[in-house]
């Protein structure tokens, strides 16, 4: 079954070396160059000086946010009296709860970006909001964990979305790939914690405080096989679910062939273009993430809300129209599982550049 993945073979003649495997067990694909989002932007700019009006905050992303609050609230509740090991329990998790869920993720990225809001407050208070039906606090951290991943993409130790060299080297096989996809959500949550540490601010200790009301509030007015749903959903949002195929399809490399040495899979090829950093998919599924799937549109411009997205590709659509993407977050799961030239080596890394928002501190390595 061929990949859905479209992909553009780049040209010999634009070459830039990568650096040569010092470790022969380090895979990753070790950049020179910045990143490529920057240089876009510019090109953008310059030839549609006018995309710099889609900038700023979306007012719609606030009511989509209560309208999926209340939604999660209400299924808990009706949930209260429900068996977790029933399958009416599991199949309202995964096909409402996990969707919902994502959905509120994903509105909690956009939020980070001050996106809903004009005032930074505002903002910050509508994540915290968004972040109840999650069960588990994060939004707090996520934010400038999240700035950190734009201003230092595949930035060793600075960028948190790059897999570790531990997880990469223990999860090379189809079950440990699978792994990785089913308890996918608790690396993206525990990582961050082991890469560099974050200052505990009062805006984490009121995420903290509003998120343990809510649950304390929820089990005494429902039952805790309310809360068991909010969290399970949240489990299974990022899991084996259609939608969290946006969290390895935006930054993973399944063009592998194209940038390894021919003679040597265990060795960069000097010859090829630098690899793609970021992939976008353009599929129904966008309808309930917030346009997460217009990546590459969203690393150029982060300052332009996901309503808008779909207008700055058909803006620059010259800019974007050769750019390898996805058609199906599914398939994506699936030959990410099943691919041996595919894994959690496959991103692109580099040493320098980028820098920490929100005064983290790194580890000493």
């Amino acid at each position: 079954m061929a990949s859905t993945t479209t992909t553009v073979r780049p040209a010999a003649t634009n070459a830039i070396p990568l650096k040569p495997i010092e470790d022969p067990q380090d895979k990753f694909f070790w950049a020179y160059t910045e990143e490529p989002h920057r240089s876009r932007r510019r090109a953008i700019i310059k030839a549609h000086p006018e995309v710099t009006k889609l900038c700023g905050p979306e007012l719609l992303t606030k009511y989509l946010v209560i309208a999926v609050v209340a939604l999660q609230i209400s299924c808990a509740a009706l949930l209260s009296n429900t068996s977790f090991f029933s399958l009416r329990f599991f199949l309202t998790a995964y096909i409402i709860g996990a969707t919902a869920n994502q959905n509120l993720f994903l509105a909690i990225h956009e939020i980070s970006h001050n996106l809903a809001f004009r005032s930074p407050i505002a903002n910050r208070v509508l994540a915290i909001f968004a972040n109840l039906p999650i069960g588990i606090p994060y939004s707090a951290a996520f934010r400038p964990y999240h700035l950190t991943h734009h201003k230092s993409l595949g930035v060793d130790g600075l960028d948190t979305d790059l897999p570790t060299a531990v997880e990469a080297l223990f999860l090379d096989s189809i079950l440990g790939k699978a792994f990785f996809c089913t308890f996918q959500i608790l690396f993206y949550a525990l990582r961050p914690m082991m890469v560099y540490k974050l200052p505990f601010t009062s805006l984490h200790l009121a995420n903290v405080l509003a998120q343990l009301a809510f649950d304390v509030v929820l089990v005494r007015t429902f039952s805790l096989h309310s809360l068991y749903y909010l969290i399970f959903s949240s489990f299974l949002a990022g899991s084996l679910h259609p939608c969290a195929g946006h969290f390895i399809a935006e930054h993973y490399l399944f063009d592998v062939k194209t940038y390894r040495d021919e003679k040597n899979s265990m060795s960069i090829s000097t010859t090829a273009a630098p690899p793609p950093e970021t992939f976008s998919y353009y599929g129904p599924l966008n309808l309930l993430t917030y346009n997460v799937g217009l990546h590459n549109e969203h690393h150029d411009f982060p300052a332009v809300p996901w309503s808008r997205l779909p207008a700055l590709h058909e803006m620059a659509k010259e800019f974007y129209a050769d750019l390898p993407c996805h058609t199906s977050w599914t398939w994506v799961i699936w030959q990410f599982v099943w691919d041996k030239e595919v894994g959690l080596w496959c991103r692109v890394k580099r040493k320098e550049g980028g820098r920490i928002v929100g005064g983290g501190v790194m580890k000493e390595s």
